[in-house]
């Protein structure tokens, strides 16, 4: 592409995305389409001459926009909602045109230390300490992993060099993310030691539960390594007490790892701050701009206050010539804290956003978002064909028809069958529940009000 040709079709492709941000609210949330039908029509193989960019964008418009879930839909209401702001997607579009790549401080200077100041930030707007370290990966699922491997660092230092793995055992609450059985078995802990442990009345990992199931694995000979509490499980957004948590990981000398990748940004609002209460304690935490920050996906930021047991459990002894640094002082290789080596600018979109929104104005829109679970909890609860399954946290309201599982899996089958809303389910106390997850920066109480009143019609045939 010429400079010129890369103009005329930028500026097209920044038009579609301008309007695409002001009417995705008028497009079904989800597709009408059938496994397979992309693949039928797209051809078998490649081009072998170059086609026009004007054919492209008309097939990403005619063939694959019409076959996507529209995450930034403000009535995508199922999972927890990401949504890509305006600051954010130019800050994307910047990073992705340098095409940067920080595999050493020296290889991009600014982004290294941009990551590291934008983390700073990050980490003050949350309360964390000062001496927690941060770096950015892909996803909350490649964090905890990272955890986990510098939980079995700070426990069995040895692996490394030998490779032989005692029997290393993990706990995490029962409605803990399944990214956290995941990194587990990723870094060598069999299924058979990985304990999920039982939650109160509210979906609250119990402490006491914890304390025994340690106490037996240590009775049975097992070695006790790392717990990974939740601050907003998927399921409920239930918040694990982290305080007795870290006082149990220090008793016996466990690696405490926080997974805080949705609600932990409500710890920027101070009135919710108390949720972090005892992180300062944990080993490692985790929280995803791409959740409720209104980044672009993909990023998460990791925090640990043992960063150099992180660095030790993935960086080489002796490392290849072509990544031998400097050592200057200041200069910080973030691929030696992680098993990549490639490392995207992910922190320029965060930055354009904490940038351009402030911490007032993204408070303003956490409340915005949370008073409208409240509300919308509360006409939920005087509904006399429904009831609130989990207490209201944050903005995650999860809620059943007062019929069978099989009533509440067909009402929410047609919800989204309907391309209006789209909202997803989960099972707590046994029931099928729904979930309601309000968090797209588009999100406002008439969408809100809207998806509830789809909800009730749809649910006088549901039964």
């Amino acid at each position: 592409m010429t400079p010129e040709e890369f103009r005329k079709s930028g500026h097209e492709v920044v038009d579609w995305i301008a309007d695409y941000l002001r009417d995705v609210g008028t497009l079904p949330v989800s597709p009408n389409v059938k496994p397979g039908a992309l693949i039928d029509a797209l051809p078998s193989s490649a081009p072998e001459t170059g086609e026009p960019m004007d054919a492209i964008l008309k097939d990403f418009r005619d063939l694959i926009v019409p076959g996507l879930t529209h995450w930034n839909h403000p009535r995508f209401l199922a999972y927890f909602a990401i949504s890509a702001s305006g600051p954010g997607i130019l800050g994307e579009m910047l990073a992705a045109g340098l095409n940067v790549n920080q595999l050493l401080w020296k290889t991009s200077p600014a982004a290294t230390e941009l990551e590291l100041v934008t983390l700073g930030w990050l980490r003050q707007w949350l309360g964390l300490p000062e001496e927690f370290f941060g770096i950015i990966h892909d996803t909350a699922s490649t964090g905890t992993m990272h955890a986990i491997l510098a939980a079995r660092e700070a426990a069995a230092p040895g692996i490394r060099h030998s490779g032989e793995f005692p029997a290393l055992t993990l706990y995490a609450s029962e409605h803990a993310h399944s990214s956290v059985d995941k990194g587990a078995l990723a870094v060598g802990t069999g299924l058979a030691h990985i304990r999920h442990v039982p939650s109160d009345a509210e979906f609250r990992m119990s402490p006491a539960a914890l304390e025994s199931l340690i106490q037996a694995d240590v009775a049975s000979a097992k070695k006790p390594f790392c717990i990974v509490a939740t601050v907003g499980t998927t399921s409920a957004a239930s918040v694990d007490p982290i305080r007795p948590i870290a006082e149990i990981a220090a008793r016996y000398g466990l690696w405490l790892h926080v997974d805080a990748a949705y609600a932990g940004t409500a710890a920027i609002l101070e009135e919710h701050r108390h949720i972090l209460d005892g992180a300062h304690l944990a080993d490692s935490l985790v929280v995803n701009p791409h959740k409720w920050l209104f980044a672009p996906v993909d990023i998460s930021a990791l925090y640990t206050r043992r960063p150099e047991v992180m660095r030790r459990a993935v960086a080489l002894t002796d490392a290849p010539p072509y990544l031998l640094a400097d050592g200057a002082h200041r200069e910080v290789n973030l691929s030696e804290y992680s098993l990549a080596l490639g490392r995207r600018f992910r922190s320029l979109k965060l930055w354009f956003v904490l940038r351009s929104f402030g911490r007032q104005g993204i408070a303003e829109v956490l409340r915005r978002h949370m008073d409208a679970a409240q509300t919308i909890a509360q006409e939920i609860a005087a509904h006399p064909d429904f009831e609130i399954a989990a207490p209201v946290l944050f903005s995650l309201v999860c809620f059943r028809y007062k019929g069978s599982d099989e009533d509440n899996r067909r009402l929410l089958e047609q919800v989204n069958a309907s391309g209006e809303a789209l909202l997803s389910s989960t099972v707590l106390n046994k029931q099928v529940v729904l979930r309601m997850a309000i968090g797209n920066i588009g999100t406002t109480m008439d969408e809100v009000r809207r998806v509830w009143a789809l909800v009730v019609r749809l649910s006088r045939h549901a039964g």
